[in-house]
């Protein structure tokens, strides 16, 4: 398959895109920056803010996986970073879906990335794709981008949205930028600890989106998340026993609150326990369930899908 990456150079793109190639797919990528730099895949510009695209970008591609969006931890949110959060996704997608319909042929899937902050903060209630979206900003973020790639389906044309959790690799992400506290021993929960976190190991990441792509059923949202989410005290003690390190130093909520702001109340403390009822039904087969293996993995840094 020819497929176009939107987002292939940050931490999931890189290691889809690294994955796809392995598997036989054709991949280019989609860069902002206007001279990227030459490399094994092609490499078309795009601005979307300028509604800017490199003709031939879509030429003969039957599928697209947009990834692309501004790093949502990247400090406070204020105004106009919020307004760049909703321009780097929901504004960026609403380009690329126009200019996916004028193609000839048209691409035949989209694949969109979206969160499980689709649902808010929901304390102890069970998660699935059923689920109405919660309230907030992330929440908000979620459905904008959501509605702006389902715009895309036609009967010729189908959009999946994935839900993704909180990706575990060693080499980026919340788990890139939680190992060095870790490794120092002065990690621990969040807050009180209690609120549940949904995840995702790489692999697993890779292998589900392997499988949106090639089954043509699969339409609408999926939650891409393995079926164990766990309390984030939980998620601190494990991470601890795999670097043997104690993970007893818990962050205070307001001191969070009082650095971030509501970036800490929605990315940090909030509760979603979110179960990949989609993927059950369809029968995918996770190869990491249990949350201390796939951290002992993770902290290898292997990106290896059998």
């Amino acid at each position: 398959m020819n497929i176009l990456l939107a987002g292939g150079t940050g931490f999931v793109g890189s290691a889809l895109a690294r994955h796809l190639q392995g598997t036989g797919h054709r991949v280019s990528l989609l860069s902002r920056r206007p001279a990227a730099p030459a490399g094994p895949m092609p490499v078309f510009h795009w601005d979307p803010e300028r509604e800017e695209l490199e003709r031939g970008a879509l030429d003969g591609v039957a599928a697209v996986v947009n990834l692309s969006g501004e790093s949502l931890a990247g400090g406070r949110w204020t105004r106009a970073r919020k307004q760049r959060l909703v321009q780097s996704r929901a504004g960026s997608t609403r380009f690329l879906v126009k200019e996916m319909r004028e193609g000839t042929p048209p691409p035949r899937v989209l694949l969109n990335a979206s969160a499980v902050g689709y649902y808010g903060s929901r304390g102890e209630e069970v998660l699935t794709e059923g689920s109405s979206p919660g309230t907030g900003f992330l929440a908000e973020l979620c459905r904008a981008w959501e509605e702006a790639a389902l715009s895309a389906r036609t009967p010729g044309m189908r959009v999946v949205v994935l839900r993704f959790g909180i990706v575990l690799d060693s080499t980026g992400g919340a788990l890139g930028m939680m190992l060095p506290i870790f490794r120092l021993g002065i990690g621990g929960p969040l807050g009180s600890g209690k609120q549940w976190m949904s995840w995702i190991a790489m692999p697993d990441l890779l292998g589900v989106i392997s499988l949106a792509l090639d089954r043509e059923g699969v339409e609408g949202p999926v939650n891409v998340v393995a079926p164990a989410p766990v309390r984030n005290r939980d998620f601190a003690r494990a991470l601890g026993r795999v670097l043997g390190r104690p993970a007893l130093i818990p962050a205070p909520a307001p001191a969070l609150k009082l650095l971030l702001g509501e970036m800490a109340e929605e990315a940090l403390l909030s509760s979603a326990r979110v179960e990949p009822a989609r993927l059950s039904t369809l029968g995918y087969g996770f190869r990491f369930r249990d949350l201390e293996g796939t951290l002992r993995h993770a902290v290898k840094g292997s990106h290896k899908v059998s």
